[in-house]
């Protein structure tokens, strides 16, 4: 009976310094789950090790019930796709997809011709298979990597940051067709990234690691929404979400001594005392949405734009303000800017970084965080 994947207390150390720590992780049989997490957060590290690349210094790794902490990759039903495009370069794109298939040496020439064909047709790459992956594009050399890992029918599908050399169009093109690539399949898959974005468009389970441990597994969306701690909240933005240092007090929380949050909704079981108030930089606005929106005026320090968005990074008080905005818009450096907040989308943590309280979850909210 499949049982999946399972971690039990996995760490990995080399050379004195930490890579991974009390690492425990469940994967379910078909299912599909993110590993998210910064540069050198442990992801490629715990990919290694599932693979059978590296072995853990601690901790067991059990396939179906089976321990194969000490089995190496050739013992394992395994298939990786990197970052890099990872091709033979002397064989055409149908002989580079069939190559698992011809060294495993168990299937008829009929059966690896049509094994090849039908992932071929499934990546879209029927009009390539007699080319070479140096005639091909980024997305094509790509598909073909992928198509080499698909055709085998692994167990474990582990795709390292698959995207990652992209141009951005290629990018957004791919990401859309993994939903449908990866459905239905009996594998435990395991897709790393450093982007939340990706994270929300492909959906399934999602991990966070950051600095070799892992801080909370979940469905994405639920992880998204309700982060179990500040690192967690800030992990998962993209930019980085606000943090502000508050005193509560009664029926507010104040952000500086002229600006007051009024503590409605979610935040209204909060206790007097001191909280960390976070905010994802889309939810300050240029105008207000609603009467119980709060208005902050920041000092403009820098702005950035990005395709149809302004990133602007600006100061109130002791605040430091990052809003990502729709438009093109171009303040001069120091200019009072007007930005408005809705408490309703409002976080609030502990001193400590535990989350206290959390926005009502919304799907539309996702969406946008998602673009």
């Amino acid at each position: 009976m499949k049982q999946g994947i399972e971690l039990d207390n996995v760490g990995r150390t080399v050379g004195g310094e930490m890579y991974l720590a009390d690492i425990h992780l469940k994967l379910e049989p078909g299912s599909f789950n993110i590993l998210l997490g910064r540069t050198r957060a442990g992801k490629t590290s715990l990919l290694r090790l599932m693979a059978g690349l590296d072995r853990p210094t601690s901790g067991s790794i059990r396939f179906d019930g089976v321990d194969v902490t000490r089995w190496d990759v050739r013992r394992r039903n395994v298939a990786m796709v990197y970052q890099q495009f990872v091709n033979y370069p002397s064989l055409t794109v149908y002989e580079n997809i069939a190559s698992p298939l011809r060294l495993a040496g168990k299937l008829s020439k009929q059966e690896i011709d049509k094994r090849v064909r039908d992932t071929a047709a499934v990546l879209r790459l029927e009009p390539f298979l007699d080319r070479l992956p140096a005639e091909l594009s980024g997305g094509q050399q790509q598909r073909t990597a992928m198509a080499r890992a698909l055709v085998k029918d692994a167990s474990l599908l582990l795709l390292d940051e698959p995207l990652a050399n992209l141009d951005y169009k290629l990018r957004e093109e791919l990401r859309t067709e993994m939903r449908h690539i990866f459905r239905d399949r009996p594998a435990v898959i395991v897709y790393a990234t450093t982007e939340p974005t990706e994270a929300l468009l492909l959906g399934g389970r999602t991990a966070v690691l950051h600095e070799g441990r892992l801080l909370q597994v979940g469905p994405t969306l639920e992880v998204y929404q309700s982060p179990a701690t500040e690192r967690v909240g800030q992990v998962f933005s993209d930019p980085q979400m606000n943090l502000w240092e508050v005193e509560v007090s009664g029926t507010e929380a104040r952000l500086s001594p002229d600006v007051t949050l009024p503590l409605s909704g979610h935040l209204r079981s909060l206790a007097p005392g001191k909280y960390r108030l976070g905010l994802r930089a889309h939810h300050l606005r240029l105008a207000p949405e609603s009467a119980s929106d709060v208005r902050l005026t920041a000092r403009v320090e820098v702005e950035e734009v990005s395709g149809s968005e302004t990133l602007v990074h600006a100061t109130h008080e002791r605040l430091t303000v990052t809003a990502q905005v729709e438009g093109i818009h171009r303040h001069p450096f120091g200019t009072q800017l007007d930005l408005f907040l809705a408490p309703s989308r409002v976080f609030a943590f502990s001193p400590e970084g535990r989350l206290m309280a959390a926005p009502p979850a919304s799907r539309q909210e996702a969406t946008h965080g998602a673009h």
